[in-house]
């Protein structure tokens, strides 16, 4: 299973960019949020987890393959920095996520012997109640 880890440090482009939202006068000061920029189609991943990244259709994926992550939570530069990244591991998680095959079955003969008896019960109960129509 592949993590952010995994990818080499040349491949993720951050850049600090100013956030925004409260925070006061740091905010106008001190450029806290993180632009983590990674692109698919240049990357070392194989080339199945290339492709199931980019059907994701996840709105941070542009047309170009370009995934983009603002990550802003924090005060700390830092702290930004790892967020971005474990959104990043989580992103990588959900395209590796395969689901279970479903396998068709059938319904056991005794199972559908049992159906029919209750519905044949529930039926005759029904035609208990119609009236007769006698006065």
């Amino acid at each position: 299973m592949y993590k952010a880890t995994d990818i080499p440090e040349s491949e993720l482009d951050f850049s600090a960019i100013r956030a925004s939202g409260p925070g006061g006068q740091n905010v106008n000061k001190v450029s806290t949020a993180i632009h983590l920029r990674f692109d698919i189609h240049a990357s070392s991943l194989p080339e199945s987890l290339k492709a199931d990244l980019l059907a994701l259709r996840d709105r941070r994926i542009s047309t170009d393959g370009i995934l983009v992550i603002k990550a802003q939570r924090s005060r700390s530069q830092e702290n930004n920095r790892q967020d971005a990244i474990d959104r990043l591991d989580e992103l990588l998680a959900k395209a590796q996520f395969k689901h279970k095959q479903r396998r068709a079955s059938r319904p056991s003969r005794s199972s559908v012997r049992k159906r029919l008896d209750s519905k044949t019960r529930h039926g005759a109960k029904k035609s208990l109640r119609k009236d007769l129509g006698e006065d």
